[in-house]
């Protein structure tokens, strides 16, 4: 299955619509939010992805109960709090922000995980630790680095690849 990645959207709206497009185009079977999307009123722009999203929350999200109440607002979308594990045809990942960097260094160096998928760096990256695919699919905002980015992780072939909006 391909999994859209994305993380630290912070509330650049443009840039999400253009991720939305380009996830929808590649067909990917589900997507994977980082953290960070900062505001409430970004969350209905997921709206117009063709299948769920599964979210976490980042260390810059404001306002936690009124995302909660715009992700159930929004079919398709579910958020988590810091962490979730998410199962895709025996395929284990690991999606959470990535602030707390013994946390992620850990959950990498568990062998648990087949990927895991995180931000907060805004810095995109690919790398292998053992058997475990890491993810960071850098900044979808393109604040900090000049330059938007999102994943698509291919469960099947166990490779990711970093695509610019």
């Amino acid at each position: 299955m391909l999994i859209g990645a994305i993380s630290d959207t912070h509330d650049n709206l443009p840039q999400i619509e253009k991720a939305v497009k380009i996830l929808n185009e590649e067909k990917v079977g589900m997507v994977l939010h980082a953290g960070d999307y900062v505001a409430g009123f970004v969350i209905p722009k997921f709206k117009s992805l063709n299948c769920p999203l599964i979210g976490v929350f980042g260390n810059n999200d404001g306002d936690h109960e009124l995302l909660k109440k715009r992700f159930s607002e929004t079919q398709n979308c579910t958020i988590h709090d810091r962490f979730a594990q998410v199962t895709v045809e025996g395929y284990r990942i690991a999606l959470l922000h990535g602030e707390e960097a013994e946390l992620l260094n850990a959950l990498a160096d568990s062998g648990y995980f087949n990927a895991i998928v995180h931000g907060h760096s805004h810095l995109k990256g690919i790398q292998t630790r053992g058997k475990t695919l890491l993810v960071n699919p850098g900044e979808a905002c393109g604040y900090l680095t000049g330059k938007s980015t999102i994943a698509i992780l291919d469960t099947a072939n166990h490779h990711a690849k970093i695509v610019e909006l």
